[in-house]
């Protein structure tokens, strides 16, 4: 069902050219008995996979004006045919079918957005995942234009969920996504990479911006309690790949867990160059 949206206006258009095709074979070909007017239920239901519920009672619509319109134009049909049970019944049968393809229809769509968006949002803080960056950051390559790229591990986590437990360190992780994803501008992008790992993507174009932009997200993160030390890097400065960037930016970050007495006790996150 989803395939038929995806590519509706190929649909669409079978469907109209069905209507047509079965209207023609009717008005022609058909004669009491023959039952042409039940290949009406293919447009009906290519036109009802294209959209929703009313979609769907509006192609069972057509079919049956069409019908109506044939039974008027055929000679071998008498018109007193409209004129029983039979007319209100197809109309229902039409718009009934109609109706529940597209309802369907729109419920598969809805599923597979919904799936869209959950895999590519981490389920712990709600950010983008590992999978969504990559793709933000491919982005970003292909407009060509100056970024950078920062890379943080929270401080402190292991010890958290050493003394209060996994769920303490589950909250404090969702704290930290929260209060980054609001400091940060509209164009900016913050996702969760790793465990403890976050990873932002800003419009700067020099590594004195980029550390700049560190120590305040570091400060403001602190004064919330939520310790977080970052490392950055520059495209292109520091790299014309991903893996080059991600690498600049881890070691500048190990360097000033060092410099802060911290181990950083943790493997370095890579995507394909």
């Amino acid at each position: 069902m989803n395939a038929a949206y995806q590519h509706r206006s190929i649909v669409l258009s079978l469907a109209i050219a069905s209507y047509a095709l079965v209207f023609m074979t009717f008005v022609v070909f058909e004669v009491p008995g023959l039952g042409i007017a039940h290949l009406f239920y293919l447009p009906v239901a290519a036109l009802a996979l294209t959209g929703g519920v009313k979609r769907g009672i509006l192609a069972g619509a057509i079919a049956v004006a069409l019908f109506t319109l044939g039974v008027i134009i055929n000679p071998n049909i008498s018109p007193s045919e409209l004129l029983t049970l039979s007319t209100p019944l197809r109309f229902l049968t039409y718009a009934t079918m109609g109706g529940l393809l597209g309802w369907f229809s729109s419920r598969d769509r809805e599923l597979v957005e919904r799936l869209r968006v959950l895999a590519e949002r981490d389920f712990l803080t709600g950010l983008p995942n590992t999978r969504a960056f990559e793709a933000a950051i491919a982005r970003r390559f292909e407009a060509g234009t100056p970024f950078a790229l920062l890379l943080g591990d929270m401080d402190g986590l292991k010890a958290i969920n050493d003394s209060q437990g996994h769920a303490e360190g589950n909250d404090a992780l969702r704290r930290l996504g929260l209060m980054l994803g609001s400091s940060l501008r509209p164009e900016d992008e913050v996702a969760r990479v790793g465990g403890d790992e976050f990873a932002v993507l800003t419009v700067l174009a020099r590594n004195d911006e980029a550390a700049a932009l560190a120590a305040k997200l570091e400060g403001a993160m602190a004064r919330q309690g939520s310790p977080i030390t970052f490392g950055w890097a520059v495209y292109p400065a520091d790299g014309e790949n991903a893996l080059s960037l991600y690498r600049a930016a881890d070691e500048r970050l190990y360097a000033r867990k060092l410099v802060r007495g911290e181990r950083a006790g943790r493997s370095l996150y890579t995507v394909g160059a």
